[in-house]
């Protein structure tokens, strides 16, 4: 059976930003800190040793593979910062094409420094990003 790698933890998010080797990318990690749970209203966690996410929804695919997953989050990575968004979410596409300097993968947005993008529209694919998952994956009250 499948083992879900990535997990939220007990581990201190602060603790971890500290670690960060570089000042920049540490001073970033603390503004997006601070956007992402302005935005959200969820306290940040750990999610495996080095992704901060913020609040969480459950998945179950038509495969019968299920898990956990942050709504959104970031991880302050030595290459780029990887911004973690709702995968399959068409409407992304917009507002990254007035993001700022990025690149993309499956679910993640790359960027080297918070200075590179606008901070309204880092705001508004968080918004969107949580109302799309929260839509498709509605909590079992």
């Amino acid at each position: 059976m499948y083992e879900q790698k990535t997990k939220e933890t007990d581990n201190d998010v602060i603790e971890f930003i500290e670690q960060v080797d570089s000042p920049k990318k540490r001073e970033d990690a603390y503004r997006l800190l601070k956007l992402f749970n302005e935005v959200t209203g969820f306290e940040a966690k750990m999610w495996g040793p080095s992704i901060i996410g913020f609040g969480s929804y459950h998945y179950i695919y038509q495969t019968g593979h299920e898990g956990d997953a942050p709504l959104v989050g970031f991880s302050p990575r030595k290459a780029k910062i990887s911004l973690y968004f709702a995968p399959g979410d068409t409407e992304r596409e917009a507002l990254l094409a007035k993001f700022g300097k990025h690149t993309t993968g499956k679910a993640c947005v790359y960027i080297n420094k918070v200075d590179d993008i606008d901070p309204e529209v880092l705001k508004e694919l968080i918004t969107q990003s949580v109302a799309f998952l929260q839509k498709q994956y509605p909590a079992n009250e």
